[in-house]
């Protein structure tokens, strides 16, 4: 966590105080660029990573791909990361992690039952869309979706072309 102190004045105030403010930071460490080009995206969560060790200093490293991954809910046991690919950590040796490994979503009751009364409808599923670090604890970007038919992927191709096509002109 970082704090700053910022002077504030105005209105209402009659010297000048210092105030501190939280600063976060995020640095995104891997997108699944695919997922909105291949699905509707509906409502977004935020999610914690468990992680081993060796894990966490890959996805540090940036060394973490999320595109074949996608979300496993179940009601009983919460809701797991499947298929997303975190390299083995060079310097862990013998300690090193499984690269596919099934990894724990760190989410709310309320959160998990939410996304299951969401997955138990036909054609609807979890997709993981970005990877980040919040104050040094990766976090899991992701959304509930419905996959796209191919007559919605051609309108958007052809509304990004057009779009290209204005642009070009403009400038």
């Amino acid at each position: 966590m970082t704090y700053r102190w910022h002077a504030v004045s105005g209105p209402g105030i009659h010297r000048q105080a210092r105030v501190r403010i939280f600063v976060m930071s995020v640095k995104v460490v891997a997108t699944n660029r695919k997922a909105g080009f291949e699905y509707f995206l509906f409502d977004r969560f935020e999610a914690g990573l468990a992680l081993k060790g060796s894990e966490i200093k890959s996805i540090r490293a940036g060394q973490i791909s999320l595109a074949e991954a996608y979300v496993r809910v179940d009601d009983r046991r919460g809701a797991f990361l499947m298929e997303a690919h975190i390299a083995p950590y060079e310097q862990a040796n013998r300690f090193n992690h499984e690269p596919k490994r099934a990894r724990r979503l760190l989410l709310h009751k309320k959160e998990i039952r939410e996304l299951w009364d969401a997955v138990r409808q036909k054609g609807v599923t979890i997709v993981p869309l970005r990877v980040y670090l919040k104050d040094g604890r990766a976090k899991l970007e992701i959304a509930i979706a419905k996959g796209k038919k191919l007559h919605d992927k051609r309108e958007a191709i052809a509304r990004r072309d057009a779009e290209r096509e204005i642009d070009r002109e403009v400038h």
